[in-house]
């Protein structure tokens, strides 16, 4: 019975998690939407605009993953300690694997080995990156102690 409770417990968190990271994939987007269009109006960085967008989408939407997985989906139990700089860190790590390395190598097996379609292999991605950074999140960026 506790293996049950212990596994839907899990299961919940990470429901949480995807709840988390949906949000954040809309805000990476609106970030980086608007911060595009600002850059090209204003005709800040030339052609490397997208870039920036993408870097100031980067910093600012981990930062909101952060905070909700520390508020809502990692919270601390009664009495324990997490350093918060050193969690957020950690963060910035995770997603940086995940969303930056991983995906990057996974693209060019699914799109130059593979073959597949350039707009699908990012949601093929999905399937290997969402649970992985999970446990990065649950077993070292949230750890408490």
């Amino acid at each position: 019975m506790e293996w049950k409770q212990e596994n839907t417990a899990l299961f919940i968190q990470f429901v949480k998690f995807g709840m988390v990271g949906l949000s954040n994939t809309v805000i990476s987007y609106a970030l980086y939407a608007g911060g595009l269009l600002l850059l090209r109006r204003f005709g800040l960085f030339g052609g490397a605009d997208y870039l920036a967008a993408q870097t100031v989408a980067f910093i600012l939407s981990v930062l909101w993953s952060f905070y909700w997985n520390n508020r809502f989906v990692f919270r601390l139990e009664e009495g324990g300690k997490r350093s918060l700089w050193k969690a957020l860190l950690k963060t910035y790590v995770s997603y940086s694997f995940t969303g930056l390395f991983l995906n990057g190598i996974l693209l060019v097996l699914w799109v130059r080995v593979l073959h597949i379609s350039e707009f699908a292999a990012p949601l093929i991605n999905l399937l290997f990156s969402v649970p992985l950074n999970f446990l990065m999140n649950k077993l070292w960026a949230f750890k408490s102690g």
